[in-house]
C-alpha cells in the first residue's frame, strides 16, 4: 500500500520537473546569443624568408711584373789531372802469384757421407741409495749392461754383477731414466747393443 502512495505523489512531482526542465533548456537556445567579436587584421606569418645575396669576393687574378734577376756566372773549370798508365807488368808490381796444387776428386778418399758416432749420453741420474742398506751400513757395487734404441731410451736393462742383491733394484731404475743421443750410422739412428757401466754405493763418513 505504502508503495502505491509514493507511485502516485512521485510520478506528478517527476512530470512537473521535467517541463520545467524542458522549458528552461528552450529559453536558453533560442536566446539571442552574444555577438561574435570582429575579425581584426589578417595576419601573414612568413617562415621562409628570401635569402640576402651574399657578394663573394674575387681575387684580382693580375700577376705584378717580375723583375728580371741576373743568373750567376759559372763556376771556373778545374783542370783535372791524368795519371799517367804504368809501362810495367802487373807482376813485376804486385809480385808473381802462388802457384797451388788442384786436388783430385777422381779417387776414393774423400767421402761426403755423414759421420758415423757411437751412442753418447744426455741424462744420467744416479741411483737413490736403498734405505734397507743404508740402515744397516752396507756398501756394494753392480755392473749393468743394457741396450740404447732408435730414440735415445734404455732398454733390456740386465745385471750382470752385483754384490748384494738390495742394489739390483735402484740400479735398474736408475738406468732406465737416462736418455742418449742414439748410434749414427750412414746418416741414420740404429740400435746400440750391449752398453755397460758400473755404479758403487758408498756411505758418506
Amino acid at each position: 500500500m505504502a508503495s502505491i502512495v509514493r507511485l502516485l505523489v512521485g510520478a506528478p512531482l517527476a512530470a512537473i520537473v521535467t517541463f520545467l526542465l524542458f522549458t528552461l533548456m528552450q529559453i536558453l537556445i533560442f536566446e539571442d546569443g552574444t555577438p561574435l567579436e570582429e575579425a581584426g587584421d589578417d595576419v601573414r606569418i612568413s617562415i621562409a624568408e628570401a635569402p640576402e645575396e651574399i657578394q663573394a669576393r674575387v681575387r684580382d687574378a693580375n700577376i705584378d711584373q717580375v723583375e728580371d734577376v741576373t743568373p750567376p756566372p759559372p763556376p771556373p773549370a778545374i783542370e783535372r789531372a791524368r795519371a799517367d798508365q804504368p809501362t810495367e807488368s802487373m807482376s813485376t808490381i804486385v809480385g808473381g802469384l802462388p802457384e797451388f796444387d788442384r786436388p783430385s776428386l777422381a779417387g776414393g778418399d774423400i767421402s761426403f757421407d755423414v759421420s758415423d758416432r757411437d751412442a753418447q749420453p744426455l741424462v744420467r741420474i744416479p741411483p737413490q741409495y736403498p734405505p734397507r742398506a743404508n740402515e744397516r751400513g752396507i756398501e756394494g757395487r753392480c755392473s749393468v749392461e743394457f741396450d740404447v734404441t732408435p730414440e735415445g731410451s734404455p732398454t733390456n736393462v740386465r745385471i750382470l754383477s752385483c754384490t748384494n742383491s738390495v742394489f739390483e733394484r735402484e740400479t735398474i731404475r736408475a738406468v732406465e731414466r737416462w736418455r742418449y743421443e742414439p748410434r749414427v750410422q750412414d746418416g741414420t739412428p740404429q740400435w746400440r747393443r750391449g752398453v755397460q757401466t758400473q755404479f758403487d754405493f758408498t756411505l758418506d763418513d
